[in-house]
């Protein structure tokens, strides 16, 4: 922790702006407007200003009373003990005013040593107010004691489950992404959008990942469904198209066969089409499906370990996605997404709000309801308040430090004068009252004593 050393005066030297301590006393006695202070600060000056009164009241009083009781005493003895009395009141009252006088300036403006206590030392006292502070409050047992006292999980809980908890949740962090969008630049978010789709599936080789699927796909069965369906299509279309199989024959054939022959062989061709492919459709256990497992077995094998077919999926994976389609995958994602949040955010009964909604009331529900869940989380935010005490809790303390090295001297004596001034003023009014009743006492005991 540093001290502005800079800031710091001598024992000898006057107030930063050299002005007499009877100027600088008079300021908070001219009120708000003349010094800016707040309206909490005025009514404070106005306070310490009507216990200054009182305080100088006593004094004056006592000396208006010593002053008639020594000028009569002669005449009525009794007279005696009220001086006495007096004189002992004026003695304590001007003791406390020097006292007090002397926290804050130099008493009539003389320069006697240790006064002006405060202006002299203001940034050891805020260094030491800092330190103060750091070691007692900023503790970490200290706040994981009061965060524990205080059940923040269940209070938590308690608020967001409330009818309006969720609803001011969603309004906040509704506010939230809208701030971070409009923060983001859209070119920004985009290349890094991209950056991570090359690095986590383009530059990764497709051939051993695809291959690993492909088998535990094929080894399951799960691709004879679609096998299925190749079939049934394959036999729709040779049902409904007779006359196509037919041209391609004729197409096929010499020009000197006659038609009448193509269409012989068409038929013929057809019919022998349909009815094998109507046999791959009724029998599972087919030739031709038999082969198509074992090529789909063999490719997903030859993805992982065969170097050449591992380079053919390079290459088709290049032909697919290259810069300009991987650039503008980016930008449509982005732009897809950013448009859906926005949308949903924007609109308070849309699908995205209400289910945000609902997660944070059951939320709420869980840490009021679940005592070990609200445990693990008074426990985390403990954790995490000790780490954040024990990390910057000199930072957090130098605040203290650092706020009263840049304040003047006199701006300091004025701000603690207005916060403690008014108490002190009791410290003049008992020491006028104690004073009074001392000085009684002690010349009784010695009229007693000595006659």
């Amino acid at each position: 922790m540093q001290v502005n050393s800079e800031r710091i005066p001598t024992a000898d030297a006057a107030p930063a702006d050299n002005r007499t301590v009877s100027e600088a006393d008079a300021r908070p006695a001219k009120g708000a407007a003349a010094v800016g202070l707040s309206a909490n600060d005025a009514a404070k000056a106005a306070a310490l200003r009507r216990m200054k009164a009182v305080a100088l009241a006593l004094l004056i009083g006592m000396a208006v009373v010593f002053t008639v009781a020594f000028a009569l005493q002669k005449q009525y003895p009794w007279l005696e003990y009220v001086r006495a009395a007096a004189e002992g009141g004026m003695v304590g009252a001007l003791a406390d005013w020097f006292a007090v006088t002397a926290l804050f300036k130099y008493p009539m403006g003389l320069k006697i040593p240790h006064t002006a206590i405060i202006p002299r030392r203001k940034d050891q006292i805020g260094a030491s107010l800092s330190d103060f502070v750091e070691h007692n409050f900023l503790s970490e047992q200290v706040v994981k004691d009061k965060l524990a006292s205080v059940d923040i999980a269940r209070k938590a809980g308690e608020w967001l489950r409330s009818p309006g908890g969720p609803e001011r949740v969603a309004k906040e962090g509704s506010a939230v992404i809208r701030g971070a969008f409009t923060v983001l630049n859209d070119d920004d978010v985009q290349a890094v959008i991209e950056g991570l789709f090359r690095k986590h599936v383009l530059t990764p080789p497709w051939g051993p990942p695809v291959g690993r699927m492909a088998e535990r796909i094929f080894a399951e069965g799960h691709h004879h469904t679609l096998v299925d369906l190749l079939v049934d299509r394959t036999a729709d279309w040779v049902a409904a198209n007779h006359d196509t199989v037919n041209r391609l024959v004729s197409d096929r054939s010499p020009m000197w066969v006659p038609s009448f022959v193509d269409d012989l062989v068409g038929d013929k061709v057809h019919a022998e089409l349909s009815k094998f492919v109507r046999a791959v459709q009724a029998d599972p256990d087919h030739q031709v499906r038999r082969s198509i497992d074992s090529y789909l077995t063999e490719l997903a094998h030859d993805l992982q370990h065969d170097p050449a077919m591992i380079a053919r999926a390079e290459t088709i994976k290049a032909q697919i996605l290259g810069d300009p389609e991987v650039r503008e995958l980016a930008s449509r994602t982005w732009g897809t997404l950013k448009n859906a949040l926005l949308t949903a955010v924007d609109d308070p009964d849309s699908e995205l709000s209400r289910r945000f909604k609902a997660a944070v009331r059951d939320f709420g529900n869980r840490l009021v309801d679940d005592a070990e869940l609200a445990g693990k989380v008074n426990a985390w935010i403990g954790d995490a308040a000790g780490y954040l005490v024990n990390t910057y809790r000199s930072d957090i303390a130098g605040v203290i430090s650092d706020t009263v090295a840049r304040w003047d001297a006199e701006e300091t004596s004025q701000k603690i004068e207005l916060q403690v001034g008014k108490d002190l003023q009791y410290i003049r009014i008992n020491g006028t009252v104690v004073g009074a009743l001392a000085g009684l006492l002690i010349f009784t005991v010695a009229h007693l004593v000595f006659g």
